[in-house]
């Protein structure tokens, strides 16, 4: 009854939510920010496309995300062909004082982001993928999914840096530093990247590596999109095999156990290719365990992976598998078009207490935000090897400010229907990060002041805390690149 309650709850709440966006839908045309897109209309070339709220799929599309709290509806959106249209699109956008927004693939959580009621940037149309076999290099468009890539990639053998699980874009991803599979061995995608196609807030475009721009290549490192918009990265390829690995799924009364498994791994570990991802969630009424298992090899070790596959599960998708076929297995889009909001907490290694706090956590925040229309709470275990921040000189980035020691990522993520609750679950965020952080505290781990991932760290997160020392040169380094402030009519982390 309980459950039929809440999901009859959640279900009115999602006919209240959808309905005034319909209607705001309709009433975007005539809005102040109107001439700006006819300017842009008129100016941009053949290989762009400019659209208009109604009835035109591509820009429900342009201004669609992966969670509906991050959509905005914006006076137009264009989706921009070249580099080129990129900076007249900028030109008018600062003439005009126009707030607009860039979208790579629209996998955002915090509101606003890579939303605007001004002009929706959406970087679909920088779509290819190129891969130079003597320079090692792939040279990959801002508007791609890593889904993309890795299929693009797949029939040269080689790969790159980036995302885990299927439907996260390149583009914020990448700016925001990037934890990927391959973090463990050759560390974040910002350590793997070469240089940069970026279009500067004036309009001009630069090639931007380590020898040409070396501030900037350290700025776009971690810095997101303060410096302007960056429609092409060139990442580093390696070589790539078959991988091992899938996905297991455990019920509530195994849990204990995959806490167990997951501190042993976590603790003794430390064969590179090998990661773990188990997630908490909260669904249905309780909580269970999704876990990815990876091996970056067509076989894994004998017993490494043991103390997991020992334990009864509920479903089981493990093999010798392509690189790709991995990443989508992963059941990421399942709670796509829902409300939603991350946060985190970054720690150095997982013990048995903090692991009993995340099952405490699941159980909690699930059973009582399952009243408010939740339907997904969720806690990612991140156990990467503690050197995973050596892969890099120190200094060589913007993200993270420090290398001293490697900091592992607990990503909370919460999914919801109603607007009305937006407030109760991101508050609900900020009070489960704190809980978490004052067990990690208790348990040794001095990370009162640890850098936070600036892909799962919550709106109103203080910069200092995710840049560190870093910050006085990053705001520096925006005022030479856009003394005229364009960048700042757009959303996200700003210096």
């Amino acid at each position: 009854m309980r459950q039929s309650l809440a999901t009859a709850t959640y279900l009115a709440s999602l006919v209240l939510a959808v309905l005034p966006t319909a209607a705001e839908s309709l009433q975007t045309r005539g809005s102040e920010f109107d001439s700006a897109c006819n300017e842009i209309s008129k100016a941009i070339s053949s290989a762009s496309a400019l659209h208009w709220p109604g009835l035109d799929l591509l820009y429900s599309k342009d201004i669609g995300h992966w969670a509906t709290s991050s959509s905005q509806d914006a006076a137009c959106s264009v989706e921009p062909g070249t580099a080129e249209d990129v900076g007249t699109i900028l030109q008018i956008l600062a003439k005009n004082q126009t707030p607009f927004a860039v979208k790579g693939a629209g996998h955002a959580s915090n509101p606003g982001f890579s939303s605007t009621n001004g002009v929706q940037i959406a970087m679909y149309r920088f779509s290819e993928v190129k891969y130079d076999s003597d320079a090692n290099v792939a040279e990959v468009g801002a508007g791609l999914i890593w889904d993309e890539v890795y299929e693009a990639l797949e029939p040269y053998a080689v790969n790159v840096v980036g995302g885990r699980v299927t439907g996260v874009g390149v583009a914020g991803f990448t700016l925001g530093g990037g934890y990927s599979w391959k973090t463990n061995r050759l560390g974040l995608t910002v350590d793997n990247l070469t240089g940069f196609e970026l279009v500067l807030p004036n309009g001009t475009i630069a090639a931007v590596n380590q020898d040409s721009h070396p501030d900037l290549f350290w700025g776009l490192k971690g810095g997101f999109n303060n410096f302007g918009i960056v429609t092409k990265f060139n990442l580093t390829t390696h070589a790539q095999t078959e991988v091992w690995g899938g996905l297991i799924t455990f019920t509530e009364d195994q849990l204990e156990k995959v806490n167990a498994a997951t501190v042993k791994f976590s603790q003794q570990t430390t064969d590179p290719r090998a990661a773990v991802l188990p997630t908490y969630n909260f669904v249905l009424g309780g909580p269970g365990v999704s876990l990815l298992l990876f091996y970056d090899y067509p076989t894994a070790p004998e017993g490494l992976f043991d103390d997991y596959l020992a334990i009864p599960h509920f479903t089981k998708d493990v093999k010798t598998r392509s690189f790709l076929d991995l990443v989508k297995v992963a059941p990421a889009n399942a709670t796509g078009g829902q409300r939603g909001i991350f946060h985190t907490v970054s720690l150095l290694q997982y013990t048995d207490k903090i692991m009993d706090a995340v099952l405490n956590e699941t159980k909690f925040w699930g059973e009582r935000l399952s009243w408010k229309t939740g339907n997904f709470i969720s806690y990612d275990v991140e156990p990467f090897l503690p050197s995973i921040f050596s892969h890099a000189a120190e200094g060589s980035s913007a993200f993270p400010p420090s290398r001293a020691q490697g900091l592992l990522p607990l990503n909370i993520y919460y999914a919801w229907g109603a607007s009305f609750e937006d407030e109760t679950f991101q508050d609900a965020a900020r009070q489960s990060a704190a809980q978490l952080l004052q067990i990690v505290q208790a348990e040794g781990q001095d990370v009162a002041d640890a850098a936070l991932y600036g892909n799962y760290a919550i709106f109103d997160t203080p910069l200092e805390r995710i840049y560190g020392a870093n910050l006085p040169r990053l705001k520096e380094l925006k005022a030479q690149y856009d003394p005229e402030g364009v960048m700042d009519l757009a959303g996200g982390w700003r210096f």
